[in-house]
């Protein structure tokens, strides 16, 4: 009886056992790494008192005007993982300014988990002056991903985290606009608003063939800790980003805002500017509060730059979704080359699992200018939210500026709303403005309106709140747009107070559009002026 040897691979299949080998290791090692260690410190932090970021800046840091914090740019040539196979690019920002507290960033790779070190060689200072040895002691403010979602050989920045827990995310063809946070803590007043912080990030290192990236935040405030993950998917015809919240309340929160974002509108039709001469015929992020409710009502609440502080707040139990979106892509509604709000993104939340009864919240800020973001959103559960719980929230972020696709093919949705003096056609066929009410003219469009014929019965539902009074309801056919147009006359009793407003489409009992749920904001009379100073008595 003979004994056989065992046979030697190929060199070829003996190479290829190794890469395979090594594969499966760096992902078991990369793997090992998971949500479940940063639960395990936030859940920790907990338990601990809180300890606020420490102010690490020099004077010439910290004194310095956002023109020169621009000046700050990561170097190209020393982004990480340019000399990767991979088209991801991680590039970081600098401390200055108000981001005075560096955040630890960590990489998850095949050997582990290591701090990724400041140095000042990864920047270009665009020729700022000051004392080389003030940056010894510094470190990164936060970071961004690259991506080449554009052009195949041309990285653009898809990914943005700065400040607090904010972060920014755009899509192919898509310019930043507005922004996300990890949570929001009693925005809505009274009291005054807690701004949590994710202090250490954990990114994982793509392999060649992966087209997202993996990051884990560890988030820390006064009255709540978190653990986050972040899947960011840029590729596609939306930049998509999967989340996963764990949140351990440290302290009773009145107002907790799960999924926040936060926006500009400063005019557009529904709301004039104020502005003398200016030629753009409207400057926002978003437009409007669009919701999916869990009952399959949507709703839409154009947004409004008010004279005072407005909280507009929509009962919803396990909503389908809500965003602020940007309604309208046509450059002609913006005519403004330089900031190029027709490509600004709307921001969709689709929650993942049931989020039970709560509550949509939409704040409008007063702002002078389009350099303050004046709009926040975020849903906020009814039951209580006090110390020790600990919540869970799932949900899928889209980055789009393909609205209409939010919707479905049973569906019609609000395109625009203008606000105007009310006109009256007179015998002469001349229009008199009658300056004692307001019209409003609401623009539907979507296919369950394409297909209908100009005899088709198609009726406006509209109701007013009890301060005002509704003049008249009409409805005609938009041909231009293969919709219709809903006419609302109405007269404000008291200009000191708000209005609310709905109106809808009906096709016998069944609505086939969303409710364009609107409100007017106060405008109170201004203050009579101050009487004269009388003039002084000579001695």
């Amino acid at each position: 009886m003979t004994l056989r040897t065992a046979r030697r691979p190929a060199p070829k299949l003996a190479l290829l056992c190794l890469i395979c080998a090594a594969s499966l290791l760096w992902t078991a090692q990369a793997r090992a790494f998971s949500l479940d260690e940063v639960t395990a410190q936030a859940r920790a932090l907990m338990n601990k008192p809180y300890v606020a970021p420490v102010n690490n800046l020099p004077p010439e840091f910290s004194g310095m005007q956002f023109a020169d914090y621009q000046k700050m740019q990561p170097r190209t040539d020393r982004f990480e993982w340019s000399d990767l196979k991979t088209p991801f690019r991680l590039g970081f920002y600098h401390q200055g300014m108000q981001f005075n507290s560096a955040v630890r960033i960590n990489e998850i790779t095949a050997d582990g988990v290591q701090e990724i070190k400041y140095d000042p060689e990864r920047f270009d200072f665009g020729g700022l002056a000051f004392d080389k040895t003030a940056t010894r002691q510094l470190g990164y403010a936060g970071f961004r991903l690259l991506y080449p979602v554009n052009q195949p050989d041309k990285l653009d920045e898809i990914v943005s985290f700065l400040g607090a827990s904010y972060f920014r995310v755009i899509g192919k063809g898509q310019v930043y606009g507005l922004s996300s946070r990890g949570l929001a803590i009693d925005t809505a007043p009274p009291g005054g608003e807690e701004f949590p912080n994710f202090r250490e990030f954990w990114i994982q290192r793509p392999a060649p063939e992966d087209r997202q990236v993996v990051i884990y935040a560890l988030l820390d405030s006064p009255r709540a800790t978190g653990a986050y993950q972040f899947i960011v998917t840029p590729a596609g015809k939306d930049a998509v980003v999967d989340v996963q919240a764990n949140i351990f309340v440290r302290g009773d929160i009145k107002t907790l805002g799960i999924a926040p974002l936060t926006s500009m509108f400063l005019y557009g039709p529904n709301q004039q500017s104020e502005l003398r001469r200016n030629f753009r015929p409207a400057i926002h992020d978003s437009n409007g509060l669009a919701i999916h409710t869990g009952g399959g009502e949507w709703l839409w609440r154009p947004l409004n730059n008010p004279r005072q502080l407005a909280i507009s707040s929509f009962e919803v139990e396990n909503p389908k979704g809500f965003g602020l979106l940007q309604r309208g892509r046509e450059f002609s509604r913006y005519e403004d080359l330089k900031d190029r709000y027709d490509l600004r993104p709307s921001a969709w939340i689709e929650p993942h699992g049931n989020w039970g009864k709560g509550r949509v919240t939409l704040m409008e800020i007063p702002t002078p200018d389009e350099t303050n973001d004046n709009i926040v959103a975020f849903w906020t559960p009814t039951a209580p939210t006090q110390r020790g719980q600990m919540l869970q929230f799932a949900y899928r972020m889209h980055w789009t500026t393909d609205e209409p696709a939010l919707h479905g093919a049973d569906n019609a949705w609000v395109k625009q709303t203008f606000h105007t003096d009310n006109e009256e056609l007179q015998a002469n066929l001349i229009r008199r403005i009658d300056g004692s009410s307001s019209a409003f003219l609401i623009d539907f469009e979507g296919p369950a309106l394409a297909g209908l014929s100009n005899g088709a019965d198609i009726k406006p539902q509209v109701s007013v709140g009890d301060n005002a009074e509704l003049l008249g309801v009409g409805i005609e056919r938009n041909p231009a747009i293969k919709g219709w147009r809903v006419a609302l006359r109405v007269k404000v009793k008291n200009p000191a107070l708000p209005v609310e407003m709905r109106a809808a489409l009906v096709q016998g009992d069944k609505a086939i559009s969303e409710t364009w749920s609107y409100q007017l904001p106060p405008n109170p009379p201004p203050p009579p002026p101050a009487p004269a100073a009388a003039a002084p008595t000579a001695r």
